[in-house]
């Protein structure tokens, strides 16, 4: 379950990511954007971890 959990939490990051992002381009708020644009590539990361940790779940249940 620990890879659904990293899956979760790294769609929450994307998601607050593009919040960010997208309030920065709207203020001009350069750093604001890169906070985003941060948040959006951690969030990717820990989904891709996720999904690995799934893997090899699936693989020790064999």
């Amino acid at each position: 379950m620990s890879g659904l959990s990293d899956k979760l939490k790294g769609t929450v990051n994307k998601v607050k990511g593009e919040t960010k992002d997208q309030i920065g381009n709207a203020t001009d708020d350069m750093r604001l954007q890169a906070e985003g644009k941060l948040d959006k590539v951690k969030g990717e990361a820990q989904q891709e971890f996720g999904e690995f940790k799934e893997r090899l779940d699936r693989k020790d249940n064999k």
